[in-house]
């Protein structure tokens, strides 16, 4: 594929690669030839992604939980290693359930934290040190959410640590500029997505009253969703950097 979606020499690692938007985002850039880690918790998941990956070019299965930070950093130089340098980091992990604030324990606080906020930190740190070095610019594109922009009922910790990624993206995409390295979140809406299924499958009537409130009618769908990540990190955004992309069939216009 040529033209201005061209990302043939581009080095890429995605995070929750395994299914849902990750592996969207993964499958986009890796048909327009970048070279791609994909790395999900499980062994499973990440080899499953890589094998239906694999016959569009090169893909790299790589596994561990991203909520520890020993793993999370040994799984980055992994990525690195055999990429051999990075150029696009996409954090799309992520994971939370959804319940009244006041019932929560500390476990689950850390454990939703962990996943959404101290994991970006993490790999952020990793991949800006290699970009750096590298001196050849790059991109980190952090996939959050509309409830750290808006806030939601039932995900308060949640919200809480998007907001945290959200504005850890506006100061690193200050601090970054002067090595040409962009950093920019798409925030979806509700997706049809297995968090989405997880929280609320078992409600579909909770379902259709979200769906009578988005002016498109319909939750995305990873792909929608995939194709604003990949828009910036890729060369049609060189000039976009600090931003937060909603996708979210017009819920939330702010």
């Amino acid at each position: 594929m040529t033209g201005a979606d061209d990302l043939r020499g581009c080095r890429a690692v995605v995070t929750g690669a395994g299914r849902g938007i990750g592996f969207a985002v993964a499958e986009r850039l890796v048909r327009h030839g970048a070279r791609v880690a994909v790395l999900a918790q499980h062994r499973e998941s990440a080899e499953s992604a890589a094998a239906r990956l694999d016959a569009w070019g090169e893909v790299w299965p790589l596994w561990g939980d991203l909520a520890q930070r020993e793993t999370c950093q040994a799984v980055m130089d992994q990525a690195i290693e055999r990429l051999g340098g990075i150029d696009v980091l996409v954090n799309n992990a992520g994971w939370t359930g959804t319940s009244a604030f006041l019932q929560e324990e500390q476990a689950y606080w850390d454990r939703v934290v962990g996943v959404n906020l101290w994991a970006v930190i993490w790999t952020s740190r990793r991949a800006l040190e290699a970009m750096v070095a590298g001196g050849r610019g790059g991109s980190i594109v952090n996939v959050v959410s509309d409830a750290g922009r808006v806030g939601m009922q039932g995900e308060a910790v949640y919200a809480a640590a998007k907001g945290g990624v959200i504005a850890l993206t506006k100061s690193l995409a200050q601090e970054m500029a002067r090595h040409h390295i962009r950093v920019n979140c798409v925030s979806p809406g509700p997706t049809n997505t297995r968090v989405l299924t997880d929280n609320l499958g078992q409600h579909p009537e909770l379902i259709d009253r979200m769906i009578r409130r988005i002016p498109l009618r319909r939750v995305a769908e990873p792909e929608d969703v995939a194709e604003a990540v990949v828009f910036l990190a890729g060369p049609r955004a060189r000039y976009i950097t600090g931003q937060v992309l909603s996708v979210s069939g017009g819920l939330t216009m702010v």
